[in-house]
């Protein structure tokens, strides 16, 4: 008999950790388009530190002034992520990662999600936020940090779900889940902007998403391997929302329960809160796989949440609304160089770092 998993002890006791990989094709989509028949799981392009510089070096060419790094003033890039608001989307990104096999066996069995999740989120954004708002040599620091932690992730899928058998093999530095990751990130950001700051014009949309192909850079992603507009892009998460690539596993499902569940019982409502913000910026059919509810009562929360949102996002003091590494990025920018002890504060709280991108 199956016997159901804990939330809070990893995997559930009904996988097979070491079995061998199937024989048997199984297809991923890479740039929006199926790969080719025939080829497997297993064998996706993978993103060796030779490859890695090879895209680095692309970035470097194109950078013409390295202290603003690869976005700056101006940039789309800026201009969305900025936002606080924009970790609106960050419960829907996590879990639509977790939905993908690969993302959800390697946190399983490699993160420090249950015994620190608190810290893991600090060690992610320092990297990101150095990448979008660090000069280009942190930029770079940082994918070469990200790609190293990266090729330790690997084993097998402890479970059959989806099109991926039990035992078959995962790497993190593989084409497919890098930009699996990468897609949820841009499309839940846009999301979060356009439910309460404002609606974007499909130019600004399209010069975002080609900005997002820098960013892929750093992992490795090659150009050719993403859509090619933001058309393209949106079509891709779709068919991903829909396909047996993304599908909800026992572990995926664990690990969202103890995302869920508070440390304290006095946290219970605000946990609850994030449950039904994340439930309803979900696919319904992602929604479904995580079980999570969004019915009458959750959704009148959820609208009512929005249109606050909208009415008073503009009020916020401007420490609140803009991140702390697009204000330090400011800074460095202006060639400001003494202390804001406020926004160090911030910075410790988002990275664990008093400066981020100064």
């Amino acid at each position: 008999m199956k016997k159901t998993p804990s939330p809070r002890t990893g995997a559930s006791t009904n996988r097979k950790a070491g079995a061998k990989p199937p024989r048997d094709a199984q297809r991923l989509e890479v740039a929006g388009r199926p790969a080719p028949r025939g080829a497997r799981a297993a064998d996706p392009e993978h993103v060796t530190a030779r490859r890695l510089d090879d895209t680095l070096d692309e970035l470097r060419r194109g950078v013409k002034d390295p202290n603003l790094g690869l976005f700056g003033p101006g940039s789309m890039m800026w201009e969305i992520g900025r936002e606080s608001i924009c970790f609106l989307g960050g419960g829907r990104a996590a879990l639509l990662q977790l939905a993908h096999p690969y993302v959800a066996h390697g946190v399983d069995q490699h993160s420090k999600t249950r015994t620190d999740p608190f810290g893991r989120f600090q060690r992610t954004f320092s990297n990101v936020f150095d990448m979008i708002y660090g000069d280009l040599d942190s930029a770079i620091a940082s994918a070469r940090r990200v790609h190293r932690i990266h090729e330790r992730i690997r084993g097998p899928i402890r479970e059959t779900v989806g099109r991926f058998d039990e035992g078959a093999p995962y790497r993190a530095n593989e084409v497919p889940a890098l930009m699996w990751v990468h897609a949820t990130l841009w499309d839940s950001a846009v999301q979060a902007y356009e439910l309460v700051v404002r609606k974007l014009s499909n130019d600004e949309k399209d010069r975002y998403y080609e900005e997002t192909k820098r960013f892929a850079l750093l992992f490795g992603i090659p150009r050719d391997a993403l859509p090619p507009d933001w058309a393209s892009f949106l079509a891709y998460n779709r068919r991903m929302w829909e396909s047996d690539e993304v599908v909800v596993g026992d572990a995926a499902r664990e690990i969202a329960s103890f995302l869920f569940t508070p440390p304290e019982k006095i946290l219970t409502p605000v946990t609850a809160f994030a449950k039904v913000l994340t439930a309803g910026l979900l696919p319904p059919r992602i929604r479904a796989g995580f079980g999570l509810k969004f019915g009458t009562s959750e959704k009148r929360v959820f609208q009512a949440t929005i249109r606050a949102l909208r009415a008073t996002h503009r009020t916020w003091p401007y420490r609140v609304r803009y991140l702390p590494a697009y204000l330090d990025a400011r800074r460095r920018i202006q060639g400001r160089t003494g202390r804001d002890r406020i926004n160090e504060l911030l910075n410790r709280i988002y990275t664990g770092r008093a400066r981020v991108a100064a």
